[in-house]
């Protein structure tokens, strides 16, 4: 069981929190767990897909189209978010805000070579603790290190 770490608002007010959905795409290889992390646009970090809430759309929706949108995933997308990280959003030209992510696990079916933000991103496949060690948010590491995936059903 993963224990949550405390929420940071990174100074903002409590109001003034926004939320984003995050998607944690995973595949198995060899038995183990590998987790696809996407560059950023602009500063080029590594991180996990995520965006903004849609009209009409789940949070587990939500997460599932960033992750295409972003990194080329098709995937079955969990509707159980598996836990919540904080950081400060940074745009140019504003001041920095508070932003909850809420994570939800898609499992990888394939990667296509076209997507909507192929010239932006780069996109690596990695262990669950090497991605832990290459993400600047140590809350998205805490959850990725302690994420373990539900066995699916044998067909009968």
């Amino acid at each position: 069981m993963v224990t949550q770490m405390p929420i940071s608002l990174h100074g903002g007010a409590k109001d003034s929190a926004r939320t984003q959905f995050a998607a944690l795409c995973w595949r198995k290889r060899r038995g183990k767990v590998q987790i696809l992390l996407v560059t950023s646009r602009r500063r080029k970090r590594w991180i996990v897909p995520k965006g903004w809430p849609m009209d009409g759309k789940t949070p587990a929706q939500c997460a599932a189209i960033e992750a295409w949108e972003e990194a080329g995933v098709v995937g079955t997308a969990s509707d159980t978010c598996i836990g919540v990280y904080s950081y400060a959003r940074t745009r140019e030209e504003e001041e920095d805000f508070p932003c909850l992510a809420m994570l939800y696990p898609i499992k990888v079916k394939s990667l296509k070579k076209k997507f909507p933000e192929v010239k932006d991103r780069r996109r690596k496949w990695v262990s669950r603790k090497k991605a832990a060690k290459m993400l600047p948010h140590k809350e998205l590491a805490k959850l990725i290190m302690g994420f373990s995936p539900v066995s699916e059903p044998k067909p009968a």
